[in-house]
């Protein structure tokens, strides 16, 4: 089936080029979806789009957060005819060797995700407080919204192309990490199936993690919000 990997990028031109040659050997489409990157991250994408034919690049005027970028990238993707889409980091901390495996178990589910929390899974080079956060809101966020789902705001995902076609993503606004967990809670409710993949996620080596307070705060306060308006038939 015709895979598209989404992959964001907002100043990661030291990462960029090898993490596109690296996603070639998985058998998959790779694009590219820059925030105006202000340290070039852009013309290496163009150059890497002219030089091998499964990478394209979706050029943004502005940085606006890693939910609006997807959000393009999706359509750009279904509208390129993928059946499968992915989200991935560009730092390396979502291993190109695991792609083949979500794609795999996509197989025989609507949404995959790699799970940092579930047997076999895992995190490298993170401190406590790091770790703390994560897997906390996880947590929070899988009480409140009760799922099973045991790495709500995990990045490394694979969509079937149905799931994104029924899935209201015009209402989807977050843009942080709450973007992860709203788009795992709208396939569940909608029924499609979900399932985990263990990973594990090495911290970045180089570049600067976009994890923010702001990011955190977006996550707390929306996943109680998804939750009341799927009490009251508003989601």
């Amino acid at each position: 089936m015709r895979a598209t990997v989404c992959l964001p990028t907002y100043n990661e031109a030291e990462n960029l080029e090898r993490m596109v040659r690296a996603l070639g050997p998985q058998g998959v489409r790779v694009l590219v979806i820059d925030d105006a990157s202000p340290d070039g991250t852009g013309e290496i994408a163009d150059r890497l789009a002219d030089e091998l034919d499964y990478v394209a690049v979706l050029h943004r005027e502005r940085k606006e957060g890693l939910g609006p970028a997807y959000l393009a990238g999706f359509a750009r993707a279904l509208d390129d005819g993928a059946e499968l889409v992915l989200e991935m980091d560009c730092d390396f901390s979502h291993d190109p060797k695991d792609v083949p495996r979500l794609l795999e178990a996509a197989a025989g589910a609507d949404v995959v995700l790699g799970s940092r929390y579930v047997e076999g899974g895992g995190v490298r080079n993170w401190g406590f407080a790091r770790r703390f956060v994560s897997e906390g809101g996880s947590t929070y966020a899988r009480i409140i919204l009760g799922l099973h789902v045991r790495d709500l705001t995990g990045g490394f995902k694979c969509f079937r192309r149905t799931v994104l076609e029924t899935i209201p993503l015009d209402r989807i606004d977050a843009r942080g990490y709450a973007f992860q967990i709203e788009t795992t809670y709208r396939a569940a409710r909608a029924g499609f199936s979900v399932v985990e993949v263990p990973i594990v996620f090495v911290d970045r080596e180089v570049g600067h993690s976009k994890m923010s307070r702001t990011i955190v705060l977006e996550a707390v306060w929306r996943v109680p919000l998804l939750r009341l308006r799927a009490l009251f038939g508003r989601l």
